[in-house]
């Protein structure tokens, strides 16, 4: 150390100071002995000194060096500095080996990190019509205004520096560009369509929009299926299909401008209450493709037979809650489906159990989603992206995001429910890198800090349960809501362990059910 070796060097020169006759004195002779003696003395005390002083340096928070240094200092002890070793100081930074604060109490210090763009200050703002929601989790404007160049604007082209956003409801097979890769292709930077692979799903569910949990009512009509179909050139074999189920002999009621045989002018759902069955046939068979069609169906309290999406089950509120006409040749088994549970009331009953007993948790954590409204979400992307930008800039403050005290590392992390946008702090621990540890962070925390889901307010209060949380799905960060919801799955600990490794300070959302 350069402070002892100086002092070393300062007393070898007065150590070595001859007297006028060439001889030392007893006086000198002396004083070296009581120098000698004083030495390892000496040493010690600049030594503790010396690791004091380095053990403050986290307390400075001016230039770079002090910022780096506790990195560099737990890079030189899992390399195996002898130095380090001998110190017995594992803990990254200052105080960690005082045990005056802890290393989550220290994570939180070191890692804490302000943006440059305070979006309370400077809101996101899109270009496009105003747009109405009672909270958002991020600040957001939409309008016009000319002398301000916004985050985002709907349409093509957009000047540098605009992400172009396409949003839209109907189907691809006539709006060609609605085909995610299509969209893409084009320019579009968002897209906001039906598809749950999109990067902000606009869908036809939602609680505020349908009674999903109304009652069921009798079934009345002799007919054992209602029909309302106007578009008879649609792109599917739907009319194929409604003709295929009449020559199987199910009795169809047809409001629609299509195979007419009853007065149209009616209330839809209402007339649907009286059905055991409802056709449910979209224009197109696409994926996520599913209309008001579908879940005026629940709200009447009918089974829905559906030709369309060809993932329907993944919308249905539970097994056994839909029929699905997949192709035409699946008509004849639909039909005596149908007969089968006309004829058994259990049976039927047991298909609409949902309604009695509440939907599957995959359906609830389906429609919870449309709680936040499409423009807020579209905000909460738009200043996430623009945060991540910055994280990966070369300018950005380096977190450590993890903290080693003995044998145990504490790993930095951070969580927020699905339709916020917010991090809190959570920690795992190296003895206990589990998908179980996980749940059991995001829960402690949540509760800690009395959440109400997102949802809460918007569910039918038959569904909103009481002050308990409850774990749906926990995921990183940027996956589409069809990765989160069916797709995406940790394989076991070890996959969530070399997740978090290979993500320092890694961010994930949870989805409350």
């Amino acid at each position: 150390m350069g402070i002892i070796s100086n002092l070393r060097g300062g007393s070898r020169t007065q150590e070595g100071l001859p007297l006028a006759d060439g001889l030392p004195s007893s006086t000198s002779v002396s004083n070296k002995k009581k120098w000698s003696n004083l030495m390892p003395l000496l040493v010690a005390l600049v030594v503790v000194a010396e690791i004091a002083f380095l053990g403050r340096l986290d307390m400075v928070k001016n230039a770079a060096f002090f910022d780096s240094w506790p990195e560099m200092f737990y890079k030189s002890y899992s390399s195996g500095e002898a130095g380090v070793e001998r110190l017995g100081i594992r803990a990254l930074g200052g105080d960690q080996n005082s045990g005056t604060e802890s290393c989550e109490e220290w994570l939180e210090r070191e890692d804490a990190v302000v943006y440059s763009r305070d979006f309370v200050k400077d809101p996101i703002w899109v270009s496009g019509a105003e747009q109405e929601w009672k909270t958002c989790g991020v600040s957001c404007t939409f309008g016009f205004d000319s002398s301000k160049k916004p985050d985002a604007a709907f349409g093509l082209p957009q000047q540098p520096g605009v992400a172009s956003v396409l949003r839209s409801m109907e189907s691809a097979s006539y709006y060609s560009e609605n085909n995610l890769a299509m969209a893409r292709r084009r320019g579009y930077d968002i897209v906001m369509t039906t598809s749950l692979s999109s990067d902000v799903p606009v869908g036809y569910f939602s609680w505020a929009e349908y009674n999903l949990m109304a009652p069921v009512m009798p079934k009345t009509e002799t007919a054992l299926a209602a029909a309302f179909i106007s578009n008879c050139g649609a792109r599917n074999f739907r009319l194929e299909a409604l003709i295929g189920l009449e020559k199987e002999n199910i009795k169809i009621d047809s409001y629609g401008g299509c195979h007419r045989n009853r007065d149209g002018r009616v209330d839809k759902v209402e007339a649907l209450k009286r059905y055991k069955f409802s056709l449910a046939f979209e224009n197109s068979n696409e994926e996520d493709y599913v209309t008001e069609k579908f879940f005026q169906s629940l709200v009447a309290g009918t089974i829905p037979v559906v030709v369309g999406a060809p993932n329907i089950e993944d919308f249905a509120p539970s097994p056994g809650s839909v029929l699905h006409i997949k192709e035409l040749e699946d008509v004849q088994s639909v039909a005596k489906r149908m007969k089968y549970l006309a004829d058994n009331p259990d049976a039927y009953n047991q298909s609409l159990r949902w309604k009695y007993e509440g939907p599957s948790d995959s359906f609830k954590a389906l429609v919870d989603m449309a709680a936040v409204h499409s423009s807020c979400r579209l905000c909460i992307h738009l200043a996430t992206v623009i945060q991540e930008k910055e994280e990966k800039s070369p300018g950005f403050k380096k977190r450590l995001c993890k903290c080693t005290r003995g044998s145990e590392t504490v790993y930095h992390l951070y969580i927020r429910e699905r339709g916020r946008f917010e991090m809190e702090s959570i920690f795992l621990r190296s003895s206990n890198l589990t998908l179980d540890a996980l749940e059991a962070a995001v829960l402690m925390k949540f509760k800690s800090l009395k959440h109400v889901p997102v949802w809460k307010q918007e569910r039918p209060e038959s569904l909103r349960g009481g002050n308990e949380l409850k774990v749906y799905r926990i995921h990183p960060v940027g996956l589409t809501q069809r990765q989160a919801l069916y797709t995406f799955k940790f394989k076991g600990d070890a996959d969530l362990r070399s997740h978090i490794e290979n993500n320092p300070c890694a961010k994930f959302e949870v989805i409350f059910v």
